[in-house]
């Protein structure tokens, strides 16, 4: 009787500690009903929270962006377009004044120089008058008798060498420093001794306005006992602006670069 009692008890028993085995068995009770909601099996739910998040990663922010770890309501980087970048070489600054003579022009031009001049026809020529076409410009006096006519010469070789329409547009300026003895009249024969045609321009002025012209070009010229100068010899090429563009220095050579600078003026 007391063996037949037991044998059931120790059959619940067994069915117990098997149960229990299997139960100890499963690792995460959590993970069996992740798999069966279709979570990836043996992740922990706190770990899956964060992997969920890393996933798919979010398009990347700006660079100013991903600096902020807190940004503002507004965009940090709103998509406005940048700003045009300033002109690291603007062109010079012009006043505007349209009842001057002088203050419109660059702060590079000659022809702020307030002087005027005669040519060689009794016609009264400001410098700014020029303004608008190339010039080749030079110092001289008409009596000269070597220096002088070398340098002529030269321009003339310089405007044989620009092309038609260059040529048209171009105007060569002889301004005399000899004062005294080159008045109109001089001045006008001397072109017709050179042969000089209507793109020439003589001129002659009171002392202080070539000293002055002389200056800003660089030509230093001094009258001898003899009335007789010693000058520069010094060729200036300006651009329709009356800005100085190149020079040529002495009275050999350079013709190939003036022909160009005045090719480079447009």
């Amino acid at each position: 009787m007391f063996g037949s009692d037991l044998l059931p008890i120790m059959k619940n028993a067994a069915v117990l500690i098997a149960l229990f085995l299997v139960a100890a068995s499963v690792p995460n009770v959590g993970a069996s009903l992740d798999d069966a909601r279709g979570r990836p099996q043996g992740t922990p739910l706190q770990e899956k929270a964060c992997c969920a998040a890393t996933e798919k990663p979010a398009a990347p922010k700006d660079a100013c962006c991903a600096a902020k770890s807190a940004p503002k309501p507004a965009a940090c980087c709103p998509a406005t377009p940048a700003p045009a970048p300033k002109a690291c070489c603007p062109a010079p600054a012009k006043t505007e004044n349209p009842e001057s003579e002088t203050e419109n022009y660059t702060k590079e031009s000659l022809y702020q120089l307030e002087v005027t001049f005669t040519d060689d026809t009794g016609k009264t020529v400001a410098l700014g008058d020029l303004r608008g076409r190339p010039v080749v410009l030079n110092m001289f006096f008409a009596s000269c008798g070597y220096a002088c006519p070398l340098t002529v010469t030269d321009l003339l070789a310089i405007q044989e060498r620009l092309p038609a329409a260059q040529r048209a547009q171009t105007l060569f300026v002889l301004v005399s420093f000899d004062i005294a003895r080159d008045t109109t009249e001089v001045l006008a024969k001397y072109r017709a001794q050179r042969a000089l045609d209507g793109q020439w321009v003589l001129l002659r002025g009171p002392d202080d306005s070539v000293r002055e012209l002389a200056a800003l070009l660089g030509v230093k010229y001094k009258q001898e006992a003899d009335g007789m100068f010693s000058h520069s010899n010094l060729v200036t090429i300006l651009n329709r602006e009356g800005e100085i563009v190149h020079q040529r220095q002495g009275l050999k050579g350079g013709l190939e670069e003036a022909a160009a600078a005045l090719a480079a003026v447009k």
